[in-house]
């Protein structure tokens, strides 16, 4: 995908947006509405939130993947008062269209499809020139940026919010050393986020992106998922489900043993690489397909990442082994090894559900959203009364989430009588 980018100016300190290209803010503005049809949650918050501005004098540095899920969220927030700016948290996954109609609504947006690694961080670095009083995030490149290069940011921090399960392992991580200089909350640990997002979202969204990339028939393939956590059963319950004989990787026991009672068969990777015709891999650990990996592959195997980072496929081997590559097709690109065998590498290893399709679902985003939101209204509450450290969401607000996305839906639940609430905490009561 070709990108346009705007001239920049000398200076930042007045710089508003960078976007690829504003004549493209009227095509954003129908995505992000049609995204807005389909959140009910986060559109029912909005409205809500928009009369009493519970984020009133709270600027808020964002970097999340600019899609029109996002563009929901950002709007939201705004609605409730908040002083927003943005930039994407992966090089592939902005829509260029969508950014510019947020630039255009008056968001410091700082995200073009296509950035190389200088031009990703330099706009994180603009998202942060307004000194955030909190900070949002997805694979916490945003916090580490902040901890290793704008610490003088820190006091005026009240806390910061975690979308993925990536950011939340960095984030622990740093806490456990010391390093974690905020408050933080992780959303993906919410329950309404990690079952649904990770697992539905994932599922759908990274097929979708396969198949946008390919073309291919799934049916009848040896579809091989690196990890079987939620990201990686999403994904083999959609293969599955499309006729594909799924396998699994694992390093865990259980989750192992879970894939086998669900009618995944399980290998390692050195046995599963000699049969497999498409993997993908959904660790988040850097070198799960290396060398040895591709050496055994097949001719014509399909090989990308849903993963955060794109270190889990180790593209610099591949390109020792290869002799030529060609683009076949958007986000599919061709590596031929000296043998004549082939493998397709999708999305450049990175996010293939964001690189060559559009993410997850709205519908699914609605909770996770939802989730974020709730976050920031948690954080200017009581943002400054919290402890360094990874906190997580309350659970009625998780409760509370699901309860509005069951109404959306036109469903009701069963409710408790006084006198089974008195039973659930009897003791004595037995047979």
């Amino acid at each position: 995908m070709a990108t346009h980018t705007l001239n920049m100016t000398t200076s930042t300190e007045n710089m508003t947006y960078k976007v690829a290209d504003t004549s493209l803010a009227e095509e954003g503005r129908l995505l992000i509405d049609w995204a807005e049809s389909r959140m009910p949650v986060l559109m029912s918050l909005r409205e809500k939130f928009a009369k009493t501005k519970p984020l009133a004098g709270h600027r808020i540095a964002g970097c999340l993947h600019v899609t029109k899920e996002t563009a929901v969220l950002v709007r939201t927030l705004a609605a409730a008062g908040a002083e927003v700016s943005w930039s994407g948290c992966n090089p592939l996954s902005t829509h260029d269209a969508v950014a510019a109609a947020l630039a255009e609504e008056g968001i410091k947006m700082y995200a073009w499809y296509g950035q190389n690694t200088e031009e990703f961080y330099w706009s994180i670095d603009r998202t942060l020139d307004f000194k955030p009083t909190m900070t949002l995030d997805d694979g916490a490149d945003l916090i580490v940026r902040v901890h290793q290069h704008h610490q003088e940011l820190i006091p005026g921090i009240v806390g910061g919010s975690e979308e993925t399960t990536t950011g939340v392992h960095r984030l622990r991580a740093m806490a456990a050393d010391g390093k974690l200089m905020y408050p933080v909350i992780a959303v993906n640990d919410a329950e309404t986020k990690w079952d649904f997002d990770n697992v539905y979202g994932t599922g759908q969204s990274s097929l979708d992106g396969i198949l946008r990339a390919t073309s291919v028939l799934l049916a009848g393939k040896n579809f091989v998922t690196a990890g079987y956590g939620h990201c990686g059963k999403g994904c083999a319950m959609r293969a599955k489900g499309m006729g594909a004989n799924v396998i699994t990787t694992e390093v865990k026991a259980t989750a192992a043993l879970k894939a086998t009672l669900e009618g995944v068969q399980v290998m390692t990777m050195d046995e599963a690489a000699k049969v497999g015709d498409v993997f993908i891999t959904t660790t988040g650990m850097k070198d799960i397909i290396v060398k040895r990996h591709f050496e055994s592959m097949k001719d014509g195997a399909i090989v990308c990442n849903t993963g955060h980072y794109d270190c889990e496929l180790n593209l610099g081997d591949l390109a020792e082994l290869a002799v030529s590559k060609r683009e076949m097709r958007d986000n599919c690109v061709e590596h031929t090894l000296a043998d004549g065998r082939r493998i397709y590498v999708l999305a450049e290893g990175r996010l293939v559900n964001l690189a060559a399709a559009e993410g997850h679902p709205s519908e699914v985003m609605d909770m996770s959203f939802a989730n974020q939101l709730q976050a920031m209204l948690m954080l200017a509450d009581k943002g400054e009364s919290l402890g360094q450290g990874v906190h997580e969401l309350p659970e009625e607000l998780d409760q509370e989430i699901a309860g509005i996305k069951l109404a959306s839906m036109g469903l009701e639940l069963d409710v408790l009588t006084q006198e089974q609430i008195d039973y659930s905490t009897d003791y004595f009561a037995g047979t």
